[in-house]
């Protein structure tokens, strides 16, 4: 692929492609956690539900891309289970083995 210029600054498109390949790789990850994991309505083995928990994917990478412990990744899926599933008081403490699956991914876009 062509570089193009931006502002002065040329950029390559294929270093784009591989950023957007990344993050892609990175919401799958969550998302199969997420499925796998976590799962609070029970539809691991549904196959017409494999994209049920793909809303939430961006709330925990953007905790996890903050350096977000997992009690406060923990806490973020009780949250999500009371307030948005409606879940009677789901325990954070109980989720922390969920959450310290998530926090151990590599979410980071670029590599060093």
């Amino acid at each position: 692929m062509p570089d193009r210029v931006t502002n002065g600054v040329q950029t390559c498109d294929m270093d784009h492609q591989t950023k957007l390949t990344r993050a892609r790789e990175i919401q799958k990850a969550i998302g199969q956690i997420l499925r796998r994991e976590w799962d609070p309505i029970g539809v691991r083995d549904e196959p017409q539900a494999q994209d049920e928990y793909d809303r939430y994917v961006g709330g925990v990478y953007r905790l996890l891309a903050s350096g977000a412990t997992p009690q406060a990744v923990a806490e973020h899926l009780a949250d999500v289970e009371s307030g948005l599933m409606g879940f009677d008081h789901p325990s954070g403490r109980d989720l922390v083995p969920v959450a310290e699956k998530l926090c151990s991914l590599d979410v980071r876009i670029e590599h060093e």
